[in-house]
């Protein structure tokens, strides 16, 4: 017979106090870098920076520091450089792929009070914000301009989390995702030194010069760098706006009348894909009375004389794949009411299961294959007999499967990463990707490689390595150096 080896709780306390001890030593230092107000270490807020909104578990932080300028994070990074201490990015919270997660312990930098917008310059289309403003913020701060920043991924992200993860959301196809919309970035790297990816004073439209950092921090998820700063494009509000709502009687008609649709040329701002379990979930959250089937969430901006006319081809092409009708809205109070259900699916989904928490695929395919990979998705959830809502930036070809999950059932849980795995190998095999918009964080490190094959990843490595040797930077997620992948 074995016998079980205890450990003895002295030892525990030990660590418990070792432990304590180092933290409150690193909080001590902290607040002679950035004073006493903007570091915390009690229980509770280190509980809310340990997590986001996914169901990934949470990893608390040992302290958390609240930086109000590039120069607090320039000496919080040189500072835990120096005691190779990691060190997390965190904006609002709202990432899925548990990205803002402590797993090593170590400084959660909380940029929230970096909510300055800096500039805007109305007549370039352009604007430079400090990370921790979030899109309202933005747009309610510019409203007045005639202008607008469109990315729209649903939840009040913090525009330099958007920064971090590439988001997007449900006006990419028409205005791009943040890839396409950030023009420079300030960054304080793994050594505590600033940089701007676009050059010292860089807002033009478009360079040439030297290598293109700008698109290697956007969507690096903090392991690279810490965005403090951001350069942006601005567009302007349309003259007119036209939102539509039509249901299908069917999962694949709604999807191809989609392609068709986007094959048309019409220039469509937003369309979105519900599946009927996520419609009736919207109508019980939201209070509303939308027809329970498989439905288009779309809208048209352009001129006064031009937008009824836009609708009605959508109307026309929709109804020749059996929609079952077609309801416009163009008054604003009614658009929002419309786009209600859209934007409140996360939580509408939860409703169904009290105490549940959300997992999020987030794959992503060339439109032409998009009716067969919703419908693939559909059957695969009812195979593994799971709850699952499906939704969809559909118009990019880009759509989310929402897992409603039990954390305590250890075998449903296993279900779901078997239907996520599947599903990304699927989307892989469609020429597509693993993630759209959510990025990569702790849920899909295990799938690049099969995106990537080993020279990308060995060439992520290298970044890595180069930008941040003492892998202090959110360590853990991505590319975990230290285990080799």
């Amino acid at each position: 017979m074995i016998k079980s080896r205890s450990i003895p709780i002295s030892n525990i306390l030990r660590k418990f106090t070792q432990r304590y001890a180092s933290s409150q030593a690193l909080a001590t230092d902290l607040k002679n870098i950035v004073g006493n107000d903007n570091v915390a270490t009690t229980a509770s807020v280190r509980e809310q920076h340990s997590h986001d909104e996914s169901y990934h578990a949470g990893h608390v932080p040992d302290v958390v520091v609240f930086a109000q300028s590039t120069d607090h994070v320039s000496k919080i990074v040189k500072y835990c450089a120096s005691k190779r201490v990691p060190v997390i990015p965190f904006g609002t919270g709202t990432g899925l792929e548990g990205g803002v997660t402590a797993p090593k312990g170590g400084v959660c930098l909380d940029l929230s009070r970096m909510d300055k917008v800096l500039s805007v310059n109305a007549e370039d289309f352009d604007c430079t914000v400090q990370a921790g403003v979030t899109r309202n913020a933005l747009n309610t701060y510019i409203r007045d301009t005639g202008l607008q920043f469109p990315i729209d991924p649903g939840a009040n992200a913090s525009l330099g989390g958007m920064c971090a993860t590439s988001a997007s959301g449900t006006m990419a196809v028409r205005y791009g995702t943040m890839r396409e919309n950030v023009m420079n970035l300030e960054v304080v790297l793994a050594d505590g030194s600033i940089i701007k990816t676009a050059g010292l004073k860089g807002r033009s439209r478009k360079t040439s010069s030297g290598y293109n950092l700008t698109n290697l921090f956007v969507g690096q998820e903090g392991t690279l760098g810490i965005i403090t700063e951001a350069t942006l494009k601005l567009h302007a509000i349309p003259e007119a706006v036209l939102a539509a709502v039509a249901p299908f009687k069917d999962l694949r008609a709604a999807v191809n009348a989609t392609v068709a649709i986007m094959q048309s040329g019409l220039p469509v701002a937003r369309i979105e894909f519900l599946d009927e379990n996520m419609v009736d979930a919207c109508n019980r959250f939201s209070k509303l009375n939308l027809d329970v089937a498989p439905t288009l969430f779309l809208e048209f901006h352009g001129s006064n004389s031009n937008i009824e006319a836009q609708g009605r081809i959508a109307e026309e092409t929709c109804k020749s794949f059996e929609c079952l009708k077609f309801t416009f809205a163009t008054e604003t109070d009614r658009r929002n009411e419309l786009w209600k259900a859209r934007h409140n699916v996360w939580y509408a989904a939860h409703a169904l299961r009290p105490g549940s928490k959300g997992y999020s695929t987030d794959v992503c395919v060339p439109i032409s294959a998009l009716p067969d990979m919703i419908q693939f998705a559909d059957n695969e959830v009812k195979r593994l007999q799971l709850l699952g809502l499906t939704i969809g930036h559909v118009g990019d070809g880009n759509f989310h499967v929402i897992l409603i999950v039990d954390p305590n059932d250890f075998e449903e849980i296993k279900r779901v990463h078997d239907f996520a795995t599947i599903l990304a190998k699927e989307a892989l095999r469609m020429n597509g990707t693993i993630t759209g918009e959510h990025g990569i964080g702790v849920g899909k490190k295990q799938l690049l490689i099969d995106e990537f094959g080993l020279h990308g990843i060995n060439t992520m490595k290298i970044i890595k390595k180069a930008l941040d040797p003492l892998n202090i930077l959110n360590p853990g997620k991505i590319i975990d150096i230290e285990k080799g992948f």
